[in-house]
């Protein structure tokens, strides 16, 4: 059964998937990823993938792209990864429901992950004996759960896309 008021969406490409992933990678690599406040576009992604297609990303690719930037960032190998692993069990945890609400109440129920996410990677850091990054990094969920709302239009924009017309197709 389909929540009210959403439309059919086609099927997601495998393909389209990884590429907005390591799209989404690449943005991260830009310089002012490290500065505090500054919201984790990978981690949007690897979250929405995760309640949209769970099967498809799921916590292996989280971990997989959470090494990768460790290693980018020269962070304590596993700081993001632990993160990005736990923002993807959650997702999977709450996609079915999450997915019955509006764009913008969902904006809202995956606040919380995007505050357990940076949470955990900060007590990580400072367990490993660095400072602590500052109050800014209290707005970096918040500019995520901002960002939800564009990552949906975006990213199930080739979803929305008219099926090719078959005139052995009635739909």
């Amino acid at each position: 059964m389909m929540p009210r008021g959403n439309e059919l969406l086609m099927p997601a490409n495998p393909v389209f998937i990884w590429v907005s992933l390591l799209l989404a990678f690449g943005i991260n690599l830009f310089p002012w990823g490290r500065w505090a406040g500054v919201p984790d576009v990978l981690a949007v992604a690897v979250v929405f993938w995760n309640v949209h297609q769970p099967r498809r990303v799921g916590v292996g690719g989280a971990f997989l792209f959470g090494v990768i930037m460790d290693v980018h960032q020269g962070a304590l190998l596993g700081q993001h990864a632990l993160a990005y692993t736990l923002l993807s069990f959650f997702a999977i945890t709450i996609h079915r429901r999450l997915l019955w609400f509006s764009t913008s109440s969902q904006a809202l129920q995956v606040m919380p992950l995007f505050v357990a996410g940076h949470a955990v990677s900060v007590l990580v850091r400072m367990l490993a004996g660095s400072a602590f990054p500052g109050w800014g990094i209290v707005l970096a969920p918040v500019f995520e759960s901002l960002l939800w709302p564009v990552a949906t239009w975006v990213l199930l924009a080739p979803q929305r896309r008219p099926p090719d017309r078959d005139k052995n197709r009635p739909l």
